[in-house]
């Protein structure tokens, strides 16, 4: 067990402290693709306690600017986009993605205020639906191969949901191949057709034993670790018989994201990003290796248990996450 210290010095992200600026040496995932749709492509984002602006301009543009305007403090997230940035509500200084700014109006004709104004700015990219952004130092690192990066956007899905915890916490949880047959353990498989797009249902890969029975009977996994050049490999073993092993692999990738399979066709490449000290979100891209993926399909199974448009959880805290005392005898 860590101290309270220790965790303390890995779970306060400030700007000034030490997990705050390692933090900062990576990208982050901060939208899906469909928050930047519709009318108002637009939207806040908490990123490690700082507050920003996403937007996708009228050419199709992504930007993220600090969300104070530099002359009243105004909020650029009230804005409006216009074909070239983003204009402030207030005063109507003009920004593009850049962040230079471009018009300040009511200044006397000839005079170049605007020249000498910069809002700060912060390079983003859009990777298999889910946008990035970097607010560290100096240049970004590259972007890794993982699959979800490099298959095709017909075998990839998004999505994204918010945690009241900690990024350590929700990461800790991620990689933990024990908890599943607790956490996650039902009673029944569902019909093959019916799973699809849901983890812990339906049939395990080269295993005639179903995914449930391999939980339910088998709880307590032998875990092997291995570090490996990109962080760290967990592989949890199942006997299931004298000539059978059920092996899942879990592969951390240094310092917040993970790979895990889903099912036997798919993966979950994932990452839990810090809203603060107590909050994060989780962006999850799903990796087909096999055919296209039900996109809808797989938003409307998610969007049951995740309201818009912050991505809350339905089960929280305050209705004591849906317990019942039923779906515990019959369900789950």
């Amino acid at each position: 067990m860590i101290s309270a210290e220790q965790n303390k010095l890995m779970t306060t992200v400030g700007a000034g402290e030490p997990a705050g600026k390692l933090l900062r040496c990576y990208r982050k995932p901060v939208a899906i693709k469909e928050e930047l749709e519709g009318p108002r492509p637009m939207r806040p984002v908490k990123l490690m306690g700082q507050h920003f602006v996403l937007f996708r301009d009228e050419q199709g543009k992504l930007g993220m600017l600090d969300r104070d305007c530099p002359h009243r403090g105004a909020d650029l997230a009230l804005g409006r986009i216009e074909s070239n940035g983003i204009r402030c509500p207030f005063q109507g200084w003009k920004f593009d993605a850049a962040g230079n700014c471009l018009e300040t109006p009511a200044e006397p004709a000839g005079r170049k205020l605007c020249s000498r104004i910069k809002q700060a700015a912060y390079p983003v990219i859009e990777k298999s639906g889910v946008i990035f952004a970097y607010i560290g130092e100096g240049e970004p690192p590259a972007f890794p191969e993982f699959d979800c990066f490099v298959a095709p956007d017909s075998h990839t899905f998004a999505f994204k949901g918010l945690f009241e915890c900690n990024w350590l916490q929700a990461l800790e949880v991620g990689i933990d191949p024990a908890h599943a047959s607790y956490l996650h353990r039902f009673f029944e498989d569902e019909d093959t057709g019916e799973s699809y797009g849901q983890q812990f249902r339906g049939a395990s890969a080269d295993s005639e034993m179903a995914i449930t029975q391999v939980l339910s009977e088998h709880d307590a996994p032998s875990i092997e670790i291995a570090s490996t050049d990109y962080g760290m490999r967990l592989t949890a073993l199942r006997e299931l018989g004298p000539e059978q092993t059920h092996v899942r692999v879990t592969n951390l990738i240094f310092l917040q994201a993970f790979v895990i399979p889903m099912s036997a066709e798919m993966t979950i490449s994932q990452w839990h990003v810090p809203v603060d000290d107590t909050h994060c979100y989780w962006y999850a891209i799903f990796t087909s290796f096999t055919g296209h993926v039900d996109k809808k399909l797989m938003r409307e199974q998610r969007l049951e248990l995740y309201e818009l448009p912050d991505y809350t959880s339905r089960k929280n805290k305050r209705n004591d996450y849906g317990y019942s005392v039923e779906e515990k005898k019959s369900q789950t």
